[in-house]
């Protein structure tokens, strides 16, 4: 499946200068969304992951049904404030910014096989701090999924150690 035909492009988004890719036409499709969540997950059955996490937001909306098809475990990694338990934290760089994300304290333990599922891979970030905060918990992230890598911001440079599995790339 042709994915790139799925996404729009939203100038100035959220800011002055950003040329964000809208997800939502690929995830309003049933074929296009069914197709990239198979890839996804085919992707996570072949490293045995047997946790998924999805950061806030789209991350949420990807690694659940990821997780789902895996009969694996659903983790969201979230924004300060928002879970209600103990959580571990890790403060970031966003590339428009500096974001915080939390995962609670016990969601993983040694021995888990986690992958991160996201919609995007842009400077790495977001996926830095979610690995950081699962090798924190001592778990052991297997591989990485995306829908999108914007190829010039070299995200991938920082996780240059994990396997990673993207549908498509700018």
């Amino acid at each position: 499946m042709k994915y790139t035909d799925y996404i729009m492009n939203v100038p100035d988004f959220p800011i002055e200068g950003i040329q964000f890719k809208d997800i939502t036409p690929l995830i309003g499709d049933g074929e296009a969304f069914r197709s990239a969540i198979n890839d996804l997950t085919e992707f996570s059955k072949s490293l045995n992951a047997n946790k998924v996490i999805g950061p806030d937001a789209r991350g949420f909306i990807i690694g659940a049904p990821v997780a789902y098809a895996l009969k694996a475990s659903f983790i969201p990694v979230r924004k300060p404030g928002k879970l209600p338990r103990e959580v571990i934290t890790y403060d970031y760089e966003l590339e428009y910014g500096k974001n915080t994300l939390c995962m609670h304290k016990d969601a993983v333990s040694p021995g888990d096989k986690v992958v991160i599922i996201d919609d995007l891979l842009a400077t790495g970030g977001t996926m830095e701090a979610t690995i950081k905060l699962v090798e924190e918990a001592g778990a052991e992230v297997v591989g990485l999924g995306f829908m999108i890598e914007l190829v010039d911001l070299r995200g991938r440079d920082k996780l240059k150690n994990y396997p990673i599995k993207v549908l498509m790339q700018y």
